[in-house]
């Protein structure tokens, strides 16, 4: 038997879905309530959680405010050149707000401007499949990118533009509070870390970043370009995932 819902119950449900799209949230989940007795699982990984290795946990109402308010600050973002230089809209971050996992790339490129979200050109659908092969789903972590607007041309962006977004970058991190950051690729790494060294040097390491692990890889674009260190990024995801608990999926066969 259908059930209809009451006009005003379902334009406030209305408004929460949309609400949670303008944060980049567009897949919700139904969850059994648990019994009183027990308490509330942790995001932490299980190897016998399906279908991925992390379990799916209401999102929280305070991360969810924070990052309301971050995107209600930045606005029509006018604060930098970028927005005189051909951008489309903002791209301000998509994914779990409650994300024990954090990935942070270099800056929106032409398909991420156009569509709003990052990391949904050819970059995006490796970056998809490397989650893919940690045992994840895209929709688990949480992505976003040291700047929110797409320099022209997909020029690397300049250190005035960094230091300009940096701070919305922070506020999103510290709202979601992951349990582990990974930089794609150097602009990142430098620029969260100040650090100016080669991605030799800033790989296969753990470095703290406000409280928070951070690890540094190659960016999906690079990867691209340049496949053989596809095996080289995956030394790092593996590195990852063994912090969080998560089980290294056997070898296709």
């Amino acid at each position: 038997m259908p059930t209809f819902l009451d006009p005003q119950l379902k334009r406030a449900l209305a408004d929460r879905i949309r609400y949670y799209h303008e944060l980049g949230i567009y897949d919700f989940y139904r969850r059994q309530p648990l019994p009183e007795a027990e308490p509330r699982e942790s995001m932490t990984a299980r190897a016998d959680t399906a279908p991925s290795q992390l379990s799916v946990l209401p999102v929280s109402e305070d991360s969810i405010t924070a990052l309301r308010l971050i995107r209600e600050d930045i606005g029509d973002c006018t604060r930098c050149k970028l927005h005189k230089q051909g951008r489309k809209q903002i791209v301000f971050g998509a994914g779990n707000p409650n994300a024990d996992l954090m990935f942070i790339g270099e800056a929106p490129g032409a398909d991420e401007d156009r569509q709003g979200e990052p990391f949904v050109g050819r970059s995006g659908q490796l970056l998809t499949n490397m989650i893919k092969a940690m045992g994840l789903a895209r929709e688990e972590v949480y992505i976003a990118n040291i700047i929110k607007c797409r320099p022209p041309g997909n020029r690397q962006p300049e250190s005035d533009e960094c230091g300009t977004c940096s701070p919305f970058l922070l506020r999103q991190i510290e709202a979601i509070k992951p349990k582990v950051l990974v930089a794609l690729g150097a602009v990142a790494a430098k620029t969260l870390l100040a650090m100016n060294a080669p991605m030799s040097e800033l790989r296969g390491r753990w470095f703290d970043f406000h409280g928070h692990k951070l690890a540094v890889t190659y960016h999906p674009a690079f990867l691209l370009r340049d496949p053989r260190q596809k095996k080289e990024t995956w030394k790092d995801l593996q590195m990852v995932m063994n912090d969080l608990g998560l089980k290294v999926p056997p070898p296709a066969t």
